[in-house]
């Protein structure tokens, strides 16, 4: 069985937001880890601040079955999905970013998640839940593209909970 990480993000109320994601994800995947809270600045500078973390866990669900299980999730949690004329702000993001040594790139699903090499908010908290997890791509170490990262773009802050 494979280990996954998914990311979980929110900027809208997102305390509550990511404490229900956390509680959802507990639910339904026994024996999921959480990496640290991190609150940034959203990448186009506009907007509140997000909080994100990792969460980590082992699952027989396909990617597409645990794809589907983390949009049931994200609902139930509020978000509302694009199409509905809202214009609002998703509650809550839940992104997979690996699932285990899987690479692949089919429509609505590419693994490893496009941006986690780049993104501070992705790469950040998973090195903290996994760092000696190999990346399928870059066959480094999460320890290893973190610590290489330049931090200083996008600066994470711990979040006391």
């Amino acid at each position: 069985m494979p280990e996954v990480y998914v990311a979980a993000g929110s900027n809208v109320a997102p305390e509550r937001a990511l404490a229900c994601a956390v509680a959802e994800l507990t639910r339904e995947f026994p024996g999921v880890r959480f990496s640290p809270w991190y609150r940034n600045a959203p990448a186009q500078g506009a907007g509140a601040d997000y909080i994100n973390l990792v969460a980590g866990f082992i699952t027989t669900l396909s990617p597409r079955e645990l794809q589907a299980r983390l949009r049931a999730i994200e609902s139930r949690c509020g978000r509302v999905r694009a199409g509905t004329g809202t214009g609002a702000p998703p509650v809550i993001d839940l992104d997979l970013l690996l699932y285990g040594d899987l690479v692949c790139a089919e429509p609505g699903l590419t693994l490893p998640r496009p941006g986690l090499l780049t993104c501070a908010w992705m790469l950040g908290p998973l090195a903290e839940l996994a760092p000696q997890t190999m990346h399928p791509t870059a066959r480094r170490t999460i320890a290893e593209l973190w610590r290489s990262f330049d931090k200083s773009v996008h600066p994470l802050a711990p979040v006391r909970r």
